[in-house]
């Protein structure tokens, strides 16, 4: 059963997709706040076929303590739907992405014309500069900058090396960071197209103030979002 309804999500989320993306193409020379909007009602739509084809449903935690205007989030990475659900609790959210996605038609589009954060990761300090850079251009508007320190998709249980970018943003743009828990990888997982029922769940932790020296900052990030994910991993 798991895997025909997996089948089925997988057929429907592609073929969603698609039909937005050609829709959404007048948006391209529209101003950019109509993107995110769209982005938003596909995200939503996304929400609505995991709980009809998997039973999947999605939480969000911690609603205190999601951010609007000027902020740093910095997020728990287990799939790609992590991704997606920003979308949709952001007001104006902007997310560091891998280069590579922005080769994937409408989706790249998109994704530039609503003016995200392209990320090299073998770029180095280079691409460390442009990441600052970028993020120091991007809020001069009042948008939420979302990054998965991580750098990639993990497994549920598993801490990643927590890369320097997220400490160089912190440092430059001296905000608060909202750190954000999550189970997504026990029901979407990062490989495979199994979807397992039950509940996704995001949880906006307890921010981190500016201020704080890059060692102790890190081990306090890294500590906060592993063991709020970790304590999901039962739902």
């Amino acid at each position: 059963m798991i895997f025909a309804r997996s089948v089925l999500f997988v057929a429907l989320f592609y073929l969603w997709s698609a039909v937005l993306g050609i829709l959404m193409l007048p948006l391209l020379i529209c101003p950019r706040r109509w993107t995110m909007i769209a982005f938003r009602f596909w995200a939503y739509g996304v929400i609505g076929l995991l709980r009809a084809c998997c039973d999947i449903r999605v939480e969000l935690r911690g609603r205190q303590y999601v951010p609007t205007g000027r902020a740093l989030v910095a997020a728990k990475h287990l799939c790609m739907f992590d991704v997606f659900a920003q979308f949709i609790w952001l007001s104006d959210c902007c997310i560091v992405m891998r280069k590579e996605l922005m080769r994937i038609p409408f989706f790249g589009w998109f994704a530039a014309k609503s003016g995200m954060i392209v990320l090299d990761r073998d770029g180095g300090a280079t691409a460390l500069r442009k990441l600052v850079r970028d993020g120091r251009d991007r809020l001069k508007e009042p948008r939420e900058l979302v990054i998965f320190p991580e750098g990639h998709r993990g497994e549920p249980g598993v801490a990643g090396e927590y890369q320097p970018g997220v400490a160089g943003l912190y440092r430059d743009l001296g905000l608060p960071t909202c750190p954000v828990a999550t189970n997504s990888g026990v029901h979407w997982p990062a490989h495979g197209f199994l979807r397992r029922p039950g509940v996704i769940v995001f949880e906006y932790l307890e921010p981190i103030p500016a201020g704080l020296k890059r060692a102790d900052y890190m081990r306090t990030l890294e500590e906060r979002i592993e063991a709020g994910s970790n304590a999901l991993l039962s739902l």
